[in-house]
């Protein structure tokens, strides 16, 4: 069996002023965004890397809406896996505790920091201080959007090294109250995709999140749709 091996830096994170859950990472592989991040509006965030197991995330995240805390999944997952020496994931709970775990076997330079409301982690690095930058940037922000601090922590990251065999992928993924979610970007095959991560973030805070702000909720089924838009579509009585 063939696995995928992301080595990866990541932090995974929980906003404690909107209850927001989000990820951003990066990595020398294809497409990171389509198997390490895994988030849930009210339950949690996970980020599964390393020789990766989407279900650390997948099943994870079932057992956030189960009830159980971060520790309690981080253990459920590693006494359920069974690789978990070359497994890394993080997880934050919908209280904001936080776990993490690093196998032995990961690539070096591996490791993993555990702060308040969130957890840097990274595998296959140049040395520990992308994930202490990602860290210090995510702490040294929290006047920000989520959206804003989780991209300024993987842009530390990748100034303070990244991964060691080079640059391909990027990804940002937040979600607030809907089951759809609030920012999900991704950019494959990029020769410095952290930077255009944020070209396209940027792009995007102009051209489509004013959009997403408008669509249905749960709470109003129609959605905040402008007068104007509503008149040209005959809406208005």
């Amino acid at each position: 069996m063939t696995m995928l091996e992301l080595n990866t830096f990541s932090i995974t994170a929980r906003c404690e002023r909107t209850g927001q859950f989000g990820v951003a990472v990066s990595t020398k592989v294809p497409a990171v965004g389509a198997l390490c991040p895994y988030v849930k509006a009210g339950v949690g965030a996970i980020a599964s890397q390393s020789f990766v197991n989407p279900y650390i995330g997948i099943n994870g995240l079932k057992y956030l809406e189960e009830g159980l805390t971060a520790e309690a999944v981080r253990d459920r997952i590693l006494a359920e896996d069974p690789e978990p020496d070359i497994r890394q994931f993080a997880i934050v709970d919908k209280t904001g505790q936080t776990a993490a775990f690093t196998g032995e076997k990961c690539v070096d330079w591996h490791g993993h920091i555990v702060g308040d409301h969130f957890v840097a982690a990274g595998n296959m690095l140049v040395g520990e201080e992308t994930i202490k930058e990602m860290a210090n940037t995510f702490e040294a922000t929290q006047d920000q959007k989520l959206s804003e601090r989780l991209l300024a922590a993987l842009e530390a990251g990748q100034k303070a090294g990244g991964d060691k065999r080079g640059k391909q992928s990027a990804a940002l993924k937040v979600v607030a109250t809907e089951d759809y979610p609030l920012v999900d970007l991704r950019v494959d095959e990029h020769e410095d995709p952290v930077k255009e991560l944020r070209r396209v973030y940027d792009v995007a805070k102009y051209e489509l999140f004013p959009f997403v702000d408008t669509l249905p909720t749960k709470e109003n089924p129609r959605g905040q749709m402008d007068l104007a838009t509503q008149k040209e579509l005959g809406l208005l009585d």
